[in-house]
């Protein structure tokens, strides 16, 4: 099969064509045959050699794709050869064909395409997790989520806006700020421009914040957050240490948490697709919300795509197009 795979720890330029063998399903898996890959911040982070795959895994980068299932493994029973499924992959996704857990795989929403579908995955498992399984959002709350234009944001502000939440973001740009205004984000900050903290303490402070560059936003975060609010965070793109006052967390009740997804249990993973498919995935099939697209590039073009997505120039979210 064709793939792309990282040749060593470095830029963009060390992702480069190869021929691989096909994989096989072991018990519980399936094989998917790729159209679509998504592209990712963490694909990006396994390039540059600080990401490892999980024990097990495809040493190809791609967490996430769409297509139809060429072959099952043993046990499993819900999937068969042709259904169109998008999915979430432990590794793998830069190849024509890749192996998942058969509790990782959805059905393709009603309606979309496999290009669209296979956007899905790794942002919607990512943003559900954490902003309604560990952040709690309800209607009606404050919420902020950083980087609105990228993937996570362009989910994030969509999803919280069908919760009936008051969405808040920062962008980078007035074409950004405005895509998510479009998007169902009440007030769009750019932070360039504006002070985030000052803007979201002004109407109450935020209930939840979804957060995934760290840093100087640690702390700043913090300062933003309502009394009894929720900081959750899921990456560190200006890095994981920051000076932090941790009275504010006690005197203010303050819940200060995160995760990442890949180096979850199958069966956590299971039980948020299996909350996806119940919750998210009919407005999905009703058109009430959908993956944001920015550009498509070559499955040989990968490296492509990953200088566009670290460029920040993007909105919304990059894919491969495996199948040629």
């Amino acid at each position: 099969m064709r793939a792309v795979e990282i040749t060593e720890a470095g830029g963009p330029d060390v992702l480069k064509p190869v021929e691989r063998e096909r994989p096989e399903p072991g018990p519980g898996q399936i094989l998917i045959r790729l159209h679509h890959a998504g592209v990712n911040r963490p694909d990006a982070l396994q390039r540059a050699g600080m990401y490892a795959p999980p024990p097990g895994a495809s040493d190809l980068p791609g967490l996430e794709g769409a297509g139809e299932v060429a072959a099952v493994g043993p046990g499993v029973s819900r999937w068969r050869e042709g259904d169109r499924v998008c999915a979430l992959l432990p590794g793998g996704g830069y190849a024509e064909y890749a192996v998942c857990n058969a509790g990782h795989a959805l059905p393709v929403p009603e309606g979309m395409s496999l290009k669209q579908a296979a956007c899905l995955p790794e942002t919607f498992f990512t943003v559900y997790s954490n902003v309604v399984m560990r952040g709690g959002l309800k209607a009606g709350e404050r919420f902020l989520v950083h980087g609105g234009s990228s993937g996570i944001g362009t989910t994030a502000i969509q999803l919280a806006r069908e919760l009936g939440a008051r969405v808040f973001t920062t962008a980078g740009s007035a074409e950004k700020c405005a895509a998510c205004v479009d998007l169902g984000a009440e007030r769009a900050i750019n932070y360039r421009e504006e002070d985030f903290v000052e803007v979201v303490k002004a109407e109450g402070g935020a209930h939840l914040i979804l957060d995934m560059v760290g840093g100087s936003y640690i702390s700043r975060n913090v300062n933003a957050l309502a009394d009894e609010g929720r900081l959750v965070q899921i990456a560190f793109l200006e890095g994981p240490k920051a000076e932090l006052n941790f009275a504010q967390m006690m005197m203010r009740r303050l819940t200060l948490t995160g995760s990442t997804l890949r180096p979850q249990s199958d069966l956590a993973k299971t039980r948020i697709a299996e909350a996806l498919e119940r919750e998210v995935w009919p407005m999905l099939a009703a058109g009430r919300i959908a993956p944001v697209m920015d550009r498509e590039f070559a499955l040989e073009d990968a490296a492509k795509a990953h200088a566009r997505m670290e460029s920040s120039t993007h909105i919304g979210k990059i894919v491969l197009n495996v199948a040629g």
